[in-house]
This record gives C-alpha cells, sequence and structure tokens, in this order.
C-alpha cells in the first residue's frame, strides 16, 4: 500500500542493506550495513549506516533513526535531512557497541543528536 509520498508500507530488509545514503547536497555519505529492529513493538529502531573508510578499513558506524531517511527514487537511495557536518560528527560505534544492551544506548543516542521525535514515546 503506497504512503501519502508515494513509498509502500513494506519493504524487504533484503533490499534496504547495501543502500546509499546521501545527504541533503546529494552527496553519498555511506551505505545501510543493517537495520536494528525492536522485537517487542514490531518497529525499526534505527539503520546502522557505515560511512568512510575504504574496503571496510577505517570506516564509521552510526545509528540512523529509521523516520529520518527517506528513499529517494531518482537518486537510487535514501537521503537523510543531515549536513554532512552533522554526519560526522555523529556519534560512532563499533557493530558490538550499536547492538549491546538490545541497541537501546545507540537508539537514545542518535535520536537526541539528531533531534529526531523517539517513536517509543
Amino acid at each position: 500500500m503506497p504512503t501519502a509520498s508515494g513509498h509502500t508500507d513494506a519493504i524487504q530488509a533484503s533490499r534496504v542493506i547495501g543502500a546509499d545514503v546521501y545527504n541533503t547536497n546529494g552527496e553519498r555519505i555511506g551505505e545501510i550495513k543493517d537495520v536494528m529492529l525492536e522485537k517487542t513493538s514490531s518497529g525499526i529502531m534505527f539503520a546502522i549506516v557505515g560511512f568512510g573508510g575504504f574496503l571496510g578499513i577505517g570506516e564509521k558506524y552510526h545509528a540512523v533513526p529509521w523516520s529520518s531517511l527517506d528513499y529517494d527514487v531518482d537518486a537510487g537511495g535514501y537521503v537523510v535531512p543531515f549536513s554532512k557536518e552533522k554526519l560526522e560528527a555523529a556519534p560512532s560505534y563499533s557493530v558490538n557497541e550499536l547492538t549491546k544492551d538490545d541497541g537501546i544506548l545507540a537508539r537514545d543516542q542518535a535520536y537526541d543528536y539528531y533531534g529526531v521525535q523517539p517513536y517509543w514515546h
């Protein structure tokens, strides 16, 4: 079922993982490496976005609130409404840190940092 913006309500995780992520200037800033799911609410907590690095070396992982990603058909990827500087200064983690304690700390820090309304309130 299409949403008001023309997107669908559902998408396969396999189509999301590996998708490019762009900032508001159309610059490719990384790709979605994974998504954290909240089992109790059946929602998506955040996307794990890899920024920087080369061939996986030096790459930083960021928790980006799922609701802030908007798929852009023309770009062929997701666009986030944040500047390059905001994204570069965002808290970064190892994959183990992102998933520690069910990802709650990373989730809370991400929603606070990006100023996104928490879905769990």
